[in-house]
C-alpha cells in the first residue's frame, strides 16, 4: 500500500473537520508532515473523483464535497492503491514448474488478498475515521 492512501484519509479527515471553511494545501500538508506538492497531487485526485472541491484565489482552497457517510476507505484505497498487492515477481525459468507457475500462483493469492482487504475496508466510512480522531481529543 502507497502512502497516497494513507495521505487522502489524513487530508479528507482535516478538511471534514473544517466544514464550513476552505483548507489550503499547505495547512493539509504542514498537518500531515509532508510537502505540499505531495499533498496537491493526492488533492488533485481526490477532486478528480469528486470527493472535494477546490477554489483558487484569495480565500481558496479545498472543502469536503460529500457526506462523510457516503465515503468509505475502500472507495479511497480504490483511487489510490488499488493493485498495490500485486507481486512483484522478477522474470522466472519458464522451464521450471515452479518458475513457469509462481507468479500465476502469487497474484491469485494476493488478488483475494486485496478483495478480503476491501470488504474490511468498506466497513469504515470517513464518519467513523473522523469520530475516532475526534476521540482523542
Amino acid at each position: 500500500m502507497n502512502s497516497d492512501f494513507t495521505l487522502a484519509i489524513h487530508s479528507l479527515s482535516f478538511l471534514a473537520l473544517q466544514p464550513d471553511r476552505m483548507s489550503t494545501s499547505d495547512a493539509i500538508s504542514e498537518s500531515a508532515g509532508v510537502h505540499p506538492v505531495r499533498i496537491r497531487k493526492v488533492l488533485s485526485l481526490l477532486k478528480k473523483h469528486g470527493f472535494i472541491k477546490s477554489k483558487e484565489g484569495t480565500g481558496g482552497g479545498f472543502i469536503f464535497a460529500l457526506d462523510l457517510s457516503e465515503v468509505n476507505l475502500w472507495d479511497i484505497y480504490k483511487i489510490t492503491s488499488e493493485g498495490a498487492l500485486q507481486p512483484k515477481c522478477p522474470e522466472s525459468n519458464e522451464k521450471c514448474i515452479v518458475g513457469a507457475n509462481m507468479q500465476r500462483v502469487l497474484c491469485s493469492i494476493f488478488f483475494g488478498a486485496e478483495e478480503h482487504m476491501g470488504e474490511y475496508l468498506k466497513d469504515y466510512s470517513m464518519k467513523e475515521v473522523v469520530d475516532l480522531v475526534n476521540k482523542r481529543q
